[in-house]
This record gives C-alpha cells, sequence and structure tokens, in this order.
C-alpha cells in the first residue's frame, strides 16, 4: 500500500476573471488536504465529511492524471478534509482538484511538473462542469500563494510574487447564498479589464477595490458594504470569486472595526492569516 498526503490553501479574488479571461487571486492559510491511498484491486472510494464535494470532479482528475492500464488494477481511496466552505468563492473547488492531482502525481507522474498537475485540475474542472473557464487564476493562487496574475485563456502566470504576512483577510460568509447571474459580469468587462491592469502592476488594493464594487454591483450585493469596509481601514475589499462571499484585507489593528462592519450582516466571519507557502505533497 502507497499512502500519500498533499495539502494546499485557499486564496480570494483581487480580480475575476469571468468577464475577461484574466484574473489576479491572494492566498490565503485556509487548509485542504488529499490523503490517497493505493493498493492492489480496482475503484475508486472517496470519503468526505463535507457532501458538497463533487465526486465526479474528483473522479475526473483521477482519470486525467492516473494512467488508464494503472487505473484499472489499483484500489484508490481518497480521504478530503477542508476549512475552505465550499461554494462562496473561496476557490475551494481549484485546492481540492490540485491537491487531489498532486497525490495522484507523486505517485504515478513524479516526472510531472507543477504546471502539469495544475493543468488536470482545471481540465477536470472544465469537463465536470465545475467551472466555465476552468479556473487557472484560482488553481494557481492555492498552490502557489501569495498574489497570482493570470491570463486564463493562454493559461499562463503573468505574475507572482510574496504576499505581505503582516496582514489578514477577514471574510464574510452570508447565510444565504443568493447572487446575481455571473454572465452579466461581461457587461462591465472595460471595468475588469482596469482592474486586472492594476493588479499587473502590483496596485493589488486599487485593483481589489475596483473589482469589489463592479462585481458587487451585479452579484446581488451591496456596493456600500464595500466602501464601508474601506472607510473602517481595508486596504481592499472585495466579492470574492461568484460570492456570495465578501472578503477585506487590512492590518491587525483595524480588524475590529472591519469586523463591526460585517456584524451588521447575517451570517459568519472567518479570519485567516495570508498565505505564501506553495502546495506540499509527502508519501505517509
Amino acid at each position: 500500500m502507497t499512502v500519500v498526503e498533499a495539502t494546499l490553501h485557499g486564496a480570494i479574488s483581487i480580480v475575476s476573471a469571468i468577464a475577461t479571461g484574466k484574473g489576479a487571486t491572494i492566498g490565503i492559510s485556509l487548509k485542504t488536504k488529499a490523503l490517497i491511498k493505493t493498493s492492489p484491486g480496482n475503484g475508486i472510494f472517496i470519503e468526505s465529511r463535507n457532501k458538497t464535494i463533487s465526486s465526479r470532479l474528483i473522479n475526473k482528475v483521477i482519470q486525467k492524471v492516473i494512467p488508464k492500464n494503472e487505473l484499472e488494477k489499483t484500489k484508490i481511496r481518497i480521504s478530503l478534509e477542508s476549512e475552505i466552505p465550499t461554494g462562496y468563492g473561496l476557490k475551494s473547488s481549484s485546492a481540492i482538484s490540485s491537491a487531489v492531482a498532486l497525490a495522484c502525481a507523486k505517485i504515478f507522474r513524479p516526472k510531472w511538473s507543477d504546471n502539469q498537475i495544475l493543468l488536470a485540475g482545471v481540465d477536470a474542472s472544465i469537463e465536470s462542469r465545475v467551472s466555465i473557464t476552468g479556473a487557472y487564476d484560482d488553481a494557481c493562487g492555492c498552490y502557489y500563494g501569495g498574489y497570482t496574475v493570470t491570463d486564463n485563456y493562454k493559461r499562463k502566470i503573468i505574475k507572482s510574487e510574496k504576499g505581505p504576512s503582516n496582514l489578514i483577510s477577514i471574510i464574510f460568509i452570508p447565510k444565504s447564498r443568493k447572487r446575481g447571474n455571473v454572465k452579466n459580469l461581461k457587461n462591465l468587462s472595460a471595468i475588469f479589464e482596469q482592474a486586472w491592469n492594476l493588479a499587473r502592476n502590483s496596485n493589488y488594493w486599487n485593483a481589489m477595490i475596483l473589482n469589489g464594487i463592479a462585481t458587487s454591483t451585479i452579484l446581488n450585493s451591496d456596493p456600500k458594504l464595500i466602501t464601508d469596509l474601506v472607510e473602517k481601514g481595508a486596504l481592499g475589499a472585495s466579492v470574492s470569486g461568484n460570492g456570495p462571499a465578501v472578503a477585506a484585507i487590512c492590518k491587525k489593528e483595524d480588524s475590529v472595526n472591519i469586523k463591526k462592519v460585517f456584524s451588521n450582516l447575517v451570517g459568519t466571519t472567518i479570519v485567516s492569516k495570508i498565505n505564501n507557502k506553495k502546495a506540499e505533497v509527502n508519501e505517509l
């Protein structure tokens, strides 16, 4: 029997890639772990306390990484653990698909590059219809941590650098998952292009605020929430991904005031450090 564990972290959006195919993220320290045990036999068995995780996505990732002839003679048990709330725009699917791809590659594709591992998860996300674009920006954000700016259509990292470890992210998870029509984000594609150009030039927080005002206008959030957060000390604030989570980046001393803004809303608040750690995989 072979046992391998892969660990990745979550990320939040600085610029959404839905409108233009160009995105930017910053890593946060919420963890996702994939533990894979292989033994002679066949079949894929997935264990997770979170019932919203897509087994179709996991199966598709496995098929992308493990050669068919190996898959036919190997029993695979996967245990998934994640601190990232699913379905809120915090990149949980990207973290899970990349963690599974990384763990499988450690056993079956030891010579694969980071990018080959990432693309297995991205392609599986498209084919299992978990993501429209494959969310290359989200996958890179979870895999590498720090700031990541990408061109998703070209599947290319435009910029990657360490994030500020002295800052924290405060993330609001609304009780209601209601959101607007994501396709309507394309109506503001010129605004998202501007935000992306700011991020590409390392002007991350202004990029995030611009992204936040544009996304909240369309995705049934309140743009005033973004401006209130900035007024109370947030360096950057935005709806993350397709929402409905809203994230603010701030100095620790401003966290009380940021939490007060969220305290008037119905939902829960998570505090997470900025993550600069790259994905890790180990044989146990």
